[in-house]
């Protein structure tokens, strides 16, 4: 069972998103680690998680890792943060779990009603014949946040040679992400009204996020009691690459401002 643990100080669970891998998260675990004590692992059904899972067990999956991960780290309670595909799983883990929940934190999430659109319904068609199409569309769809954030050529040069790096190393496997989709269009949310923990809702700017549109992740703030939206600017889905100090500072502030209620996470 693959599980990083890396920092000291309030305890922060953090669940990739789609890509299954939590290389792909890398700088916003190196940049919030400086402050927190940061978890995070590879979906259960990356072969490289140490995890098992079972396939016809769907999203159950995942929580069931969350369950495990909370008992291998010795953690009673945590924040817990879902970034993108994982948003969803992070909700209903709060809904089910109150009490190990101190907050949550739904990054460019999608809702729980999401359905596919017709660009996604046309690469879950055929996942594996598709997918040299998606590998070319995916990193010119990003072009434009990409430049935003990173407007001078050498930072943005490094970072794309950073991504395909990652690419390179940490692949990904359409199959996998088309099932992940499947799984999630299968399962029976509960309503996200249920929750009464404190909740911030992360996006980038509008016209930016080409993955998640924002409107569609400000859906939480209209649905969670006293959820808040923060903006992170001049990015989109990508925030917690192009900029994880800020999406860093933006968590810390979040967190400072929760009250305290008595109670310690393990250390």
């Amino acid at each position: 069972m693959n599980i990083i643990d890396r920092g000291t100080g309030t305890p922060v669970v953090l669940i990739p998103g789609i890509q299954g891998r939590w290389e792909w998260m890398a700088p916003a675990v190196d940049a919030l680690s400086q402050r927190c004590r940061v978890i995070t692992f590879s979906l259960c059904d990356e072969p490289s998680s140490g995890f098992v899972s079972e396939p016809a067990r769907g999203v159950e999956n995942y929580l069931d890792q969350l369950d495990q991960v909370f008992a291998r780290t010795g953690l009673s309670d945590a924040i817990v943060i879902g970034v993108s595909y994982s948003g969803p799983v992070a909700m209903e883990f709060t809904v089910r779990h109150p009490e190990r929940v101190r907050a949550l934190i739904l990054v460019s999430a999608l809702p729980p009603d999401w359905q596919p659109d017709a660009r996604a319904q046309f690469y879950l068609r055929a996942p594996l014949l598709f997918s040299p199409i998606f590998f070319i569309d995916a990193p010119m769809r990003a072009f434009r946040e990409v430049r935003a954030a990173l407007p001078l050529l050498g930072p943005r040069a490094r970072f794309s040679a950073m991504q395909l790096g990652r690419a390179a190393r940490y692949f990904l496997s359409p199959t996998r992400m088309a099932t992940r989709i499947g799984w999630l269009g299968r399962f029976r949310f509960s309503d996200p009204s249920r929750i009464r923990k404190p909740v911030m809702v992360i996006t980038g700017e509008p016209g930016l996020d080409c993955v998640v549109p924002p409107a569609l992740t400000h859906r939480y703030v209209d649905a969670i009691p006293n959820a808040r939206h923060a903006v992170i600017p001049r990015t989109g889905h990508l925030c917690l690459l192009t900029k994880p100090n800020e999406f860093t500072n933006l968590i810390c502030r979040f967190l400072d401002e929760i009250p305290d209620d008595g109670r310690r996470a393990s250390a």
